[in-house]
C-alpha cells in the first residue's frame, strides 16, 4: 500500500472514530475556536467568490454564523453580496486579504473551477476550515495536492456535493438499496447529466473596470477578456473546467461511484467518444501549454459524451450526456434516481418494515445523523471536528473519475489507472494530461 493512501486511510478512521465516539480530535484550537464552543456564540464566516452559487452557499454559510467578510475580483459582484449583512461584511478582491484574517473561522469558496484548489489549500495552511464548491479541482493533480493538504493541516473539508444530504434522501437511498444487494451483485449505473453548451466564435474587448481580469485568470493562460469566459460560462472552457463531464457529471457519477463500491479508488478503465467543436488537437496543444488558446475563441468543452468506466470490483458506469438521471441495476432489480425523485420497482415493493429498515441504514450511511441540510453537517463537523459525508477523499475519486472521461476522450484510447501509484499505466500522454502548466505567480504550491 502507498503511503498516500495509508496516510488518507488513518485520517478517515481517526475522524470516523471521533464521530462516533464523540470525542475531540487532536487540534490546535485558536480562540475563535473556543468561543465557537459556547452556545451563544456563531462561528466567523468569510465567503470567497461571490457569483450565483458562490452567493448561494455563501448566504447559507452566513445564516449559520457571523458573515464578516467576502471577495470577489468582481467588486460589483462582492458589494451586492454583502450588502444583505449591512455594514458587518467587509468586501475585498484578492482572496489573500480574507485569509490573513485572524478573526475568520472558516471560508465557503464559490469561484471558477480553477481556483478551487489554490485557495483551499490556503485557506487551509491559514487555519480555516472550507466549504468548496464541486467539481473539486481541474486537474487529476490538484486532486491528489488538496488531499495532502488536508491531511497535513486537519483541517473540516465539506465539498459542495449536495446529493449527499439533501433532496429527501433520496440518493442515500438509492446508495443504500445497491450496497445492501437489493438491486443484485453485479451493478451498472448510467450517470446521465446532460450536454454542454456551444458556441462562439465570441468577440474580445476590455474588461469591465469593476472587473480584475488578470486575477480572475489566475494559473490560467493569459488571453484578452470575452465576456463568455467570465462568470457562468467559464464551465464551457477547458482552461477553466472540465465542461459538463465534471459540472454536472461529478453529481451522479459520485453517487454511482458510492453505490457501487467505489468511492475510495475511482475506475481503474476508462473510455469514451466525445463531440468536442474545436476538434482535440488545438485543445491538447493548449492543455499541453504549447499555446494559450485554442482558435477560434468559442467553446471548447465536450458538447456530447459518451464513457464507460470499470471498478476494482468489476461493477461499471456510463457517464453519458442524456437525461438527467441515475440508474442503478443489477439482475435482481433496476432504480432510477435524481432530484425529482427515485423510483423503480425495488422501491415500489418496500413494505412498512422495509421502509424503517432504509431510513435507518440512511442514517447508518450519513455517519449516524439523519441527513439534511450540506452546510449544517458541515457547521456541525467544524465543531465535533468530525468527517463531513462529503469529504475531500472519495469527492477526489469522483472527479477524477471524470477527469479520466474527459482525457480518454481527448486522447481517443482506453486508458488504465491504478489508484495506488496515482497513474495511468504506460501511457505518458495520458500522464502528462494529469496536470497543467501554471500561469506564475499563480501557481499552488502545498
Amino acid at each position: 500500500m502507498s503511503q498516500d493512501r495509508s496516510n488518507r486511510r488513518d485520517f478517515l478512521r481517526q475522524a470516523a472514530g471521533t464521530a462516533l465516539a464523540g470525542a475531540t480530535a487532536p487540534y490546535v484550537w485558536t480562540s475563535s475556536r473556543a468561543r465557537a464552543e459556547s452556545a451563544n456564540d456563531r462561528l466567523n464566516v468569510a465567503a470567497i467568490g461571490c457569483g450565483g452559487r458562490g452567493s448561494a452557499v455563501g448566504h447559507q454559510a452566513g445564516a449559520r454564523g457571523n458573515m464578516v467578510a467576502c471577495c470577489d475580483v468582481d467588486s460589483q459582484r462582492a458589494a451586492q453580496f454583502a450588502n444583505r449583512y449591512e455594514n458587518r461584511c467587509q468586501t475585498c478582491i484578492d482572496y489573500r486579504a480574507v485569509l490573513e484574517r485572524k478573526d475568520v473561522d472558516l471560508v465557503t469558496i464559490g469561484t471558477p473551477d480553477h481556483w478551487h484548489t489554490k485557495i483551499a489549500i490556503e485557506a487551509m495552511q491559514s487555519g480555516k476550515d472550507v466549504y468548496c464548491e464541486k467539481p473539486l479541482t481541474l486537474t487529476i493533480e490538484e486532486s491528489r495536492q488538496i488531499c495532502r493538504a488536508v491531511e497535513a493541516t486537519g483541517k473540516v473539508f465539506q465539498v459542495g456535493t449536495q446529493q449527499r444530504s439533501e433532496y429527501d434522501a433520496v440518493f442515500l437511498k438509492a446508495v443504500v438499496l445497491a450496497r445492501t444487494g437489493r438491486l443484485g451483485e453485479k451493478l451498472h449505473a448510467l450517470s446521465s447529466v446532460g450536454t454542454a453548451r456551444s458556441g462562439g466564435p465570441f468577440a474580445t474587448s476590455a474588461p469591465p473596470e469593476h472587473l480584475d481580469w488578470d486575477l480572475w485568470l489566475g494559473q490560467a493562460p493569459k488571453v484578452e477578456y470575452c465576456d463568455k469566459r467570465a462568470h457562468y460560462e467559464f464551465r464551457w472552457w477547458l482552461e477553466y473546467s472540465g465542461g459538463q463531464v465534471t459540472d454536472w457529471g461529478v453529481h451522479h457519477t459520485d453517487i454511482a461511484l458510492w453505490a457501487l463500491g467505489g468511492e475510495k479508488t475511482g475506475p481503474v478503465e476508462i473510455e469514451g467518444k466525445g463531440e468536442f467543436p474545436l476538434g482535440t488537437e488545438g485543445v491538447l496543444e493548449m492543455l499541453a501549454g504549447k499555446k494559450p488558446a485554442v482558435e477560434p475563441n468559442a467553446y471548447n468543452v465536450a458538447h456530447k459524451f459518451d464513457c464507460d468506466m470499470t471498478l476494482p470490483n468489476g461493477n461499471t458506469i456510463k457517464l453519458l450526456s442524456g437525461p438527467n438521471e441515475l440508474i442503478v441495476e443489477g439482475d435482481r432489480g433496476k432504480i432510477r434516481v435524481n432530484r425529482g425523485g427515485l423510483s423503480g420497482k425495488p422501491v415500489e415493493d418496500l413494505s412498512d418494515a422495509d421502509k424503517k429498515w432504509l431510513d435507518d441504514e440512511v442514517v447508518k450511511l450519513y455517519r449516524g445523523k439523519k441527513p439534511g441540510s450540506h452546510m449544517a453537517d458541515f457547521f456541525e463537523c467544524v465543531k465535533d471536528r468530525s468527517l463531513p459525508v462529503s469529504d475531500v477523499f472519495t469527492h477526489a475519486a469522483s472527479v477524477n473519475a471524470c477527469h479520466m472521461a474527459n482525457i480518454a476522450m481527448l486522447l481517443g484510447r482506453k486508458l488504465r489507472w491504478n489508484p495506488d501509484t496515482y497513474e495511468f499505466v504506460d501511457d505518458d500522454e495520458a500522464n502528462a494530461l494529469k496536470r497543467r502548466k501554471q500561469r506564475e505567480p499563480y501557481g499552488i504550491t502545498v
